[in-house]
């Protein structure tokens, strides 16, 4: 199939092959069938390492696909929103999703879902705990340094701050999540995973005073997903006793009992 002069040109201008363009006008039409093909080859490598750049970059680690997961388990969870939430629309317009529920429903393995398939439509995300956030935060030593870190946090299309409401937090913590989340506020997206009620989280930041002010800005523009349910990790792990204990041969009698 030959491709347009003018495509193949914009491509190769997007693809920044300025010494090739600065010769455009000398290269026959065999030369611009050779370089149809080239131009393909360079946009698949690209497209091949930006996306695993974006997945080493996001951090999300191993995680249960949404295909294997098991929607009878928890007791509430709406299947419909998650699945109108893996459409990324939330992205395009810079909305938030909070998923709220016990430990074990399933929060984490959702964020990371959304956060993968948002990887691989071509959007940058970051996946951390906030523990691991705010203690990042607070040991830089400096301003810059500081702002450097909170640059890092606000950069991604899709942060995902996993576990809030796990761990309490003093006011320079709170200080800090509130940082990251002003400065994402209807320009970027964040997930949040918390097993805390908006209500409770004063006591994840006793005596914050910009709590309010946080939760405010978090769920202005937000999709909340409320789960609810035991644990499946404590499940899975009674279903892996109950396999073990039957695949062990009972034991034979002592020949000493039978005399």
């Amino acid at each position: 199939m030959t491709i347009p002069t003018d495509e193949l040109k914009q491509r190769a201008t997007s693809l920044k092959l300025y010494g090739l363009l600065a010769h455009w006008d000398e290269l026959s039409e065999d030369d611009r069938q050779w370089i149809a093909t080239f131009i393909q080859w360079e946009e698949h490598e690209r497209h091949r390492r930006g996306l695993e750049r974006r997945l080493s970059n996001a951090h999300i680690g191993r995680f249960k696909p949404l295909v294997d997961f098991d929607w009878n388990w928890p007791k509430q969870c709406d299947k419909g929103v998650v699945s109108e939430l893996m459409t990324l629309a939330f992205i395009k317009e810079a909305s938030n999703i909070v998923l709220v529920g016990p430990n074990g429903v399933g929060k984490s393995t959702i964020a990371q879902n959304i956060a993968h398939h948002a990887v691989l439509q071509g959007y940058t995300a970051l996946f951390a705990s906030a523990a691991q956030i705010l203690t990042d935060l607070s040991s830089q030593d400096g301003d810059n340094a500081l702002r450097r870190r909170l640059k890092y946090y606000a950069q991604p299309q899709v942060l995902v701050i996993d576990e809030v409401g796990y761990l309490s937090y003093g006011n320079r913590h709170a200080d800090l999540l509130f940082e990251i989340i002003n400065r994402r506020y209807e320009n970027k997206s964040t997930i949040v995973t918390t097993n805390r009620p908006f209500s409770e989280w004063g006591e994840v930041f006793p005596n914050a005073s910009c709590v309010v002010s946080l939760v405010d800005r978090l769920i202005h523009h937000s999709e909340i997903v409320v789960l609810e349910g035991e644990s499946y990790r404590m499940k899975e792990a009674k279903e892996r006793a109950i396999k073990k204990k039957a695949k062990r041969k009972p034991r034979g009698k002592n020949k000493t009992d039978d005399q």
